[in-house]
């Protein structure tokens, strides 16, 4: 089924200007290197600059992905299935667009489907691509949220992510062990406050049989 691409959400953020070439990027990296107060011409970091391109290509592979594609396809025999769809504890891996550093945590992700569902997979994949880009936690929620309400139109979405972000526990105020928490709910998530504590109660319920 061919689902048409919503307004505001583009397939991939690159840059207007373009991308400098691998070889601009492996300079670049020497010269962090240097300002650093290391020299990377020494043995040990000789082929740094190529490894963190490489790692860099893999952390921010979601500006070249498309999370519409990936939620184009769904399915409709459903056998009137109009229940909450609900994936758990999905592993967040994203970095902070302030300092460039890691957030790590887990993702809930809920809808109430309206007629099509989608493979679980792909609920996973659409916050995968989100979250290989440069991000702040807030927008991350909402990208994943919005872009799952305006292609598969359910009657709501509800996403939860709890990440410690190590540019809080690694430098300035040093606090390891913190967690920050978002979330986004639209639809019946939002104004029906019964099937949010649906949500919430389902999220926590694992949580719960841990500590029992």
């Amino acid at each position: 089924m061919h689902v048409p691409r919503p307004a505001g959400i583009a397939p991939a953020e690159t840059s207007p200007e373009g991308r400098p070439s691998r070889a601009e990027a492996e300079a670049a990296v020497r010269t962090l290197l240097r300002w650093a107060g290391d020299d990377p011409g020494r043995e040990g970091l000789a082929d740094t600059p190529a490894r963190v391109a490489r790692a860099y290509g893999e952390f921010f592979a979601g500006y070249d992905l498309d999370p519409v594609e990936v939620l184009a396809r769904s399915f409709e025999e459903t056998e009137g299935y109009d229940e909450m769809v609900v994936l758990r504890d999905i592993r967040v891996e994203s970095h902070c667009e302030h300092h460039l550093v890691p957030i790590i945590g887990r993702a809930h992700i809920a809808y109430l489907p309206a007629g099509r569902v989608v493979g679980i997979s792909k609920l996973a994949r659409v916050l995968e691509i989100y979250a290989k880009r440069l991000q702040i936690q807030e927008k991350l929620t909402a990208q994943v949220a919005n872009c799952i309400d305006e292609v598969l139109r359910p009657r709501g979405v509800a996403v939860v992510i709890e990440a410690s972000h190590q540019c809080m526990a690694t430098r300035g105020v040093h606090q390891p062990g913190t967690t920050m928490v978002t979330s986004r709910m639209l639809g019946a998530f939002r104004e029906d406050a019964a099937t949010r504590r649906e949500f919430l109660a389902l999220v926590t319920a694992r949580r719960a049989e841990a500590v029992g």
